[in-house]
């Protein structure tokens, strides 16, 4: 592990129409149509990029919703020859005029996107519900998944892909038609009956996943399992990873914003917090770490954050989201030590990342 390193992000939407006609003669985004898009902009900014310290979200984000602007309400093929969403993320990387890129990423709905690097590398991804039963057979005596219960799963497909400067990567109905013979499999069903997953935590459902797809679709590269909105796992064929998230509600002020600037007064935000955490399988248990007790370790720290005002707080350089972020890393990594990641957003898709691993699966906005 490396020191932690932070990630400006910054999102922005725009509505416009396209056709996409590159793509074989039937398809359906040969046709006029048009989308809702979100474009995420994920950059190491350099010191002097905001007007004052602490500003690099909002410098960011008006950067991108400056960008975008040109797009909204458009016919993209006026602007772009092929407006696939890999080369919307290169018009926005052209145009924006932002040091230190590392990523943008494209969602044209919200079920798939694309994330391109610096190198022209896509991490496409599609996202797919279904509805199924489970239950946990070698959890502690007591403990609530022992018991019979359900939920909405979501999974996400990955796909790694080296672009070499064509107009798109993998389409997304293709991923569409390797996962639905796995949907029909999954889908209203109890997952201890199904073979392989008679443990089905979320470690071992989506290693489960993984196996299967693998040999039939090599560019996959990580499968991500949402057991609920709020905590899920990864796993990329050696990794186990999974994620715990919180909202919190706290009062800021930040104390180096200029005194006519808004952010220098009293304000909050409904926060979302997200904890990364990788470390071995448990093979009895099925599990790496039990949510629950990421939730029970991370609850001193939590309650010191949630409906407080954060200027209040011992140790913390300022309300920005980075020192924010920046503080709860330090303090959560001395209990949760398999922590590597944090993601803290004031709003959808506007934050920064602390994290001392680079790439991983892109998380959808």
């Amino acid at each position: 592990m490396s020191n932690p390193k932070t990630i400006t992000l910054a999102s922005a939407g725009f509505e416009s129409a396209r056709h996409v006609d590159l793509l074989p003669v039937g398809h359906r985004c040969c046709a006029l149509h048009g989308h809702s898009f979100t474009a995420t902009v994920f950059a190491n900014l350099p010191a002097d990029f905001a007007p004052y310290p602490g500003g690099e979200t909002d410098a960011l984000r008006e950067r991108l919703e400056n960008c975008v602007s040109q797009l909204d309400y458009s016919y993209l093929n006026d602007t772009l020859e092929q407006p696939t969403d890999e080369n919307l993320a290169r018009w926005i990387g052209r145009n924006i005029g932002v040091p230190g890129i590392q990523r943008i990423a494209i969602q044209s709905t919200g079920t798939q996107g694309v994330d391109l690097d610096r190198k022209d590398n896509a991490h496409l991804w599609r996202r797919f519900r279904f509805q199924a039963a489970h239950q946990l057979p070698n959890v502690p005596s007591g403990h609530k998944c022992g018991r019979m219960h359900g939920h909405g799963f979501e999974v996400i497909l990955h796909a790694n892909q080296d672009l070499c400067s064509s107009d798109i990567g993998i389409d997304y109905d293709y991923l569409e038609a390797i996962w639905a013979p796995f949907q029909a499999q999954l889908n209203f069903n109890c997952l201890n009956e199904i073979d392989g997953l008679s443990n089905p935590t979320s470690e071992n459902l989506a290693d489960w996943i993984w196996t299967r797809i693998k040999p039939i679709f090599p560019e996959l590269s990580w499968v991500t399992v949402f057991e609920t909105g709020s905590c899920g796992a990864n796993f990329d064929g050696k990794h186990y990873r999974i994620w715990k998230e919180f909202t919190l509600d706290s009062a800021v002020r930040y104390s180096r914003a200029p005194e006519n600037n808004p952010r220098s007064q009293r304000h909050g935000h409904t926060y979302t917090l997200r904890l990364h955490l990788e470390a071995p399988l448990d093979t009895v248990k099925g599990w790496t770490i039990d949510f629950g007790d990421v939730k029970e370790i991370f609850n001193p720290i939590f309650k010191s954050i949630d409906h407080q005002p954060l200027y209040e707080l011992q140790g913390l350089v300022d309300c920005d989201v980075a020192s924010v972020a920046d503080w709860i890393f330090s303090h959560a990594k001395s209990q949760l030590p398999s922590l590597y990641r944090v993601d803290l957003h004031e709003t959808p898709g506007n934050g920064c990342s602390v994290s001392e691993v680079e790439g991983g699966p892109a998380m959808p906005v």
